[in-house]
C-alpha cells in the first residue's frame, strides 16, 4: 500500500496567530502545506498527526509543537516488532509522561499557564495500522462516498448528548487534565485501497459542515481546499487538515 498524503494549516482569518501543527513523518507543518507519497513497502513505521494547540490559553503553539515534536521522537524510537498490546501500553505510557510534561511547563511559567491541546493521529506500525484521538480534533474516513467520523469527540457537548459542537472539551494533553486518556484504535482489516482519512482540527469542522466536506472530497479535494472552505465561510479559528488517500 502507498499513502498519498497532503496536509496544511492556516492561521485563519481572525486569529494574530497559529496554534496549530501537523507531523507528516519527519516534517512539521504550520501556516504551511505539504504533500508527499509514502510507500509503506519500504518502511517499518509512519505517522501523521495533528495538534490543536487550545484557543483562550497562553501558549498553545507551544503546547501543539511540544507534543508533536516529543511524539515524533517517541515513535521513531519505538523498538520495531511490538505486538498491538505493546504498542497500545507504549503510547498509553507516553501519553502519560507528556501530559505530566506540558502541565509542568505551563506551572513552571507563567506565560504558558494551563497551555494545552489536543491530539489525532494515523499511524503505521510493525504491519498494523491505528487511529488516535484525544480531544475534540477529528479523524474521519471516507469509503465509497460516505463520509465517517471514526474518533469521539471529547467534548462537553457531546458528554451532554448534544449535536452542536460547544468548543468545551473535557480532555486533551495538559490544560489543566490531570488524568488525560487517548483512544487508540487498530484499523488495520478495516484500511482498504480508495479509502480517504482526514485528520481535522476543530477549525474546519465548526465551519464546514460534514455533508460539506464530503462533496469536497468526492470531488477530489486536497487539504488546502478545505482550509480555503473554512476560511471563505468565517475562518474565525486556526484550521488544519490532512487528507490522507490509500493506494
Amino acid at each position: 500500500m502507498k499513502l498519498n498524503i497532503c496536509a496544511a494549516s492556516n492561521v485563519g482569518s481572525v486569529r494574530l496567530n497559529n496554534e496549530d501543527m501537523i507531523l507528516v513523518g519527519p516534517d512539521y507543518v504550520r501556516d504551511d502545506d505539504i504533500k508527499c507519497k509514502v510507500d509503506l513497502s519500504s518502511v517499518d513505521r509512519y505517522l501523521v498527526a495533528l495538534a490543536d494547540g487550545m484557543g483562550g490559553h497562553n501558549g498553545g503553539d507551544i503546547a501543539s509543537s511540544d507534543v508533536l515534536h516529543n511524539l515524533c521522537f517517541f515513535f521513531g524510537d519505538l523498538p520495531t516488532g511490538l505486538n498491538v498490546s505493546d504498542f497500545n501500553e507504549s503510547i498509553f505510557g507516553w501519553m502519560e509522561s507528556i501530559n505530566c510534561i506540558i502541565d509542568s511547563k505551563g506551572r513552571s511559567n507563567p506565560l504558558y499557564r494551563e497551555m494545552g491541546t489536543t491530539l489525532v493521529a494515523f499511524a503505521f506500525y510493525a504491519g498494523e495500522f491505528y487511529w488516535m484521538n484525544c480531544g475534540d480534533s477529528r479523524v474521519y474516513r471516507l469509503r465509497d462516498g460516505v463520509l465517517t467520523q471514526l474518533s469521539t469527540d471529547h467534548s462537553l457537548s457531546n458528554l451532554m448528548g448534544e449535536s452542536g459542537h460547544s468548543g468545551i472539551i473535557t480532555n486533551c494533553i495538559g490544560g489543566g487534565c490531570k488524568t488525560s486518556y487517548i483512544d487508540i484504535v487498530k484499523c488495520t482489516q478495516d484500511v482498504t485501497p480508495n479509502d480517504v482519512y482526514l485528520l481535522c482540527s476543530d477549525g474546519l469542522t465548526d465551519m464546514v459542515n460534514d455533508t460539506i466536506i464530503e462533496q469536497m472530497l468526492n470531488k477530489g479535494a486536497d487539504a488546502n481546499s478545505l482550509c480555503e472552505a473554512a476560511i471563505a465561510a468565517g475562518g474565525y479559528d486556526n484550521v488544519s487538515a490532512c487528507v490522507i488517500k490509500i493506494e
